[in-house]
C-alpha cells in the first residue's frame, strides 16, 4: 500500500482501501453471536466502530470515561436501530483501580466476550503523571489496555472454547509509532520529565500497542488458544483525540488534506480486523487501510516485545501494591 493507493483510495489485496468505510467492510456479516467491548466507544472512531458492530447485530459494550458521551452514543445507536444491543460501562484507562472495577462490572453481567477492541487513547499531552504515577500517554494508551486485556483473557478463552467462535483482540496503534524515542521504549526513564516530548511519548505508546499485540499473539499461539491479536493504524482523522494540538493539526491537515479520512473510513480497518471472515486465524500482524502492512523495525523486534511485556507486568504489579 503506497502513497498513491492512500491518496486515491485504490483497493489493496484485501479488496479494500483507504476510502472504504466501516459499513462497507462489514457488509453482509452477521455478528449476532458475538459480544464485543469497545474502549473509547463514546466518540470519534470508537463510536463509529461500536455503531457498525451493533448494526451487524453484535452485542456491544461501550467502555468509556465520559459517561454522558457514552450514554449519548448508546441513545444515537438505539435511535437508528431499536433492536441494537448496547450497554455502557465506565472505564478510565488512566486508573488501574477503574480498570479493575470495570472488569468486575463486566464479569457481573455474565456475558461472553468474543471481541476486545482497545480503541481509546490520548494524544500529544503535556507532561503529567497518571494517578498511579506513570507518564500519562504510556499509562492510558498502553499500560491501561495491557492490564484490561490481561484481566479479560480468561473470559475470552472460555468464550472461544465453549462457543467455538474465534476470539479477536484489536489494538489501535498508529503510523506515529515510527516517531518515538531513539531506543523505542524509555524503559529506564519512562516517567521522567527530562527529555519528555509529547510527540515522541505518543509514538512510544503506539509502538507499545504493536509490541503488546505481537507478544500476546505469540503467547496465545503457544497455548493453542483460539484468539487472534492484531494491531491497526486507523488513518489520519480529525477527532477529539487531537484536542491538545488542535491548531497545529489543523495546519497539518490543510497541507496534507489528501491523506485525511472521515470517521466512517477511519473505523474501517478496526471493523475489518474485528469481524471479517477472511482474517480467520490471522494473528500478530499490523494493518493499514484494511491491508497488512509491515511496521517499523522496532515494532518487529521480538526481544523488545518480550522486554515490554515483562516491564509492563512489573509496573502493573507495583501499582497494585500501592
Amino acid at each position: 500500500m503506497g502513497i498513491f493507493s492512500l491518496v486515491t483510495g485504490r483497493p489493496g489485496p484485501s479488496g479494500f482501501g483507504s476510502s472504504t468505510t466501516a459499513e462497507q467492510v462489514t457488509e453482509g456479516i452477521d455478528a449476532s453471536d458475538v459480544t464485543a467491548i469497545v474502549t473509547g466507544g463514546g466518540s470519534g472512531i470508537g463510536f463509529e466502530t461500536a455503531r457498525v458492530l451493533a448494526l451487524r447485530r453484535a452485542h456491544v459494550i461501550i467502555a468509556a470515561r465520559n459517561m454522558d458521551a457514552a450514554n449519548e452514543a448508546k441513545r444515537l445507536i438505539l435511535n437508528d436501530d431499536g433492536d441494537a444491543r448496547v450497554d455502557v460501562l465506565k472505564l478510565d484507562l488512566c486508573s488501574m483501580k477503574s480498570i479493575r472495577a470495570f472488569v468486575n462490572d463486566f464479569i457481573a453481567l455474565d456475558l461472553p466476550l468474543n471481541i476486545l477492541i482497545n480503541n481509546a487513547g490520548i494524544m500529544f499531552c503535556p507532561y503529567q503523571l497518571s494517578e498511579d504515577g506513570f507518564e500519562v500517554q504510556f499509562a492510558t494508551n498502553h499500560l491501561g489496555h495491557f492490564l484490561l486485556t490481561n484481566l479479560l483473557l480468561d473470559k475470552m478463552k472460555a468464550t472461544a472454547r465453549v462457543s467455538g467462535i474465534e476470539g479477536r483482540i484489536v489494538n489501535l496503534s498508529s503510523i506515529a509509532h515510527l516517531h518515538t524515542y531513539k531506543e523505542g521504549i524509555r524503559f529506564d526513564d519512562i516517567n521522567d520529565q527530562l527529555g519528555y516530548s509529547d510527540k515522541k511519548a505518543y509514538g512510544q505508546s503506539k509502538l507499545a500497542n504493536i509490541l503488546h499485540a505481537s507478544e500476546l499473539s505469540r503467547r496465545l499461539q503457544q497455548e493453542g488458544a483460539n484468539i487472534t491479536v492484531n494491531s491497526v493504524h486507523p488513518g489520519l482523522i480529525m477527532t477529539n483525540l487531537m484536542r491538545h494540538s488542535f491548531i497545529s493539526m489543523r495546519i497539518m491537515k490543510m497541507l496534507t488534506y489528501l491523506l485525511w479520512k472521515n470517521v466512517p473510513q477511519g473505523a474501517a480497518t478496526t471493523c475489518y480486523v474485528a469481524l471479517h471472515p477472511s482474517l480467520k486465524g490471522v494473528t500478530g500482524n499490523y494493518f493499514l487501510d484494511c491491508n497488512e502492512m509491515e511496521p517499523s523495525a522496532l515494532a518487529r523486534d521480538e526481544r523488545l516485545a518480550k522486554k515490554l511485556w515483562d516491564f509492563s507486568n512489573k509496573l502493573v504489579d507495583s501499582a497494585s501494591k500501592d
